[in-house]
């Protein structure tokens, strides 16, 4: 599929089939995101992955999103190495097209995924839990699995509500 349609087509993933996600997908998945652009090519960021069930019941107590997490077959926790940053700014927006390109990639091998952000506010939990290093710092966790069959559908505005600007030549 082209990407606009990859784009479109993408959707938040919370139910999944419990079937495995193979080793090679993950490392697919964490291939695209480690290609985001980032500012002076600096790639401050760094994963973890999980799998076992205790480490992902200690993650679901930090969200209430606790049964996407509990039903996942893997988790990625993206993280920002405040040691590897320039610019708070730039480099949380990396993160941000880091996690975008993890997400598409795992659409294009018929995998679903969920971005959690709401996480965030139990951040040192999840440090904690994942054993993370002080200078990291938590941008989200991305679900990860086989999806159960479901109509997902998705809508946005208008362009012409978006743009508030073009100037024509």
């Amino acid at each position: 599929m082209d990407t606009l349609e990859l784009i479109q087509t993408r959707r938040s993933v919370r139910k999944y089939t419990g079937e495995r996600v193979g080793d090679t997908d993950i490392d697919r998945i964490l291939e695209a995101g480690r290609w985001a652009p980032s500012g002076l090519n600096n790639q401050p960021w760094r994963f973890a992955i999980i799998r076992k069930a205790g480490t992902k019941k200690e993650l679901a107590a930090a969200t209430k999103y606790s049964a996407v997490i509990l039903g996942a077959d893997a988790l990625i926790a993206v993280f920002l190495d405040r040691l590897a940053i320039y610019d708070k700014t730039k480099d949380a927006q990396s993160a941000g097209a880091c996690i975008q390109n993890m997400l598409l990639q795992a659409h294009s091998l018929g995998l679903g995924a969920c971005w959690l952000g709401q996480i965030l506010a139990k951040a040192d939990m999840v440090k904690k839990a994942l054993g993370a290093p002080d200078s990291y710092e938590l941008m989200a966790v991305i679900t990860l699995g086989h999806p159960e069959p479901a109509k997902l559908s998705g809508r946005r505005e208008e362009l012409e509500k978006l743009v508030f600007l073009r100037e024509e030549v």
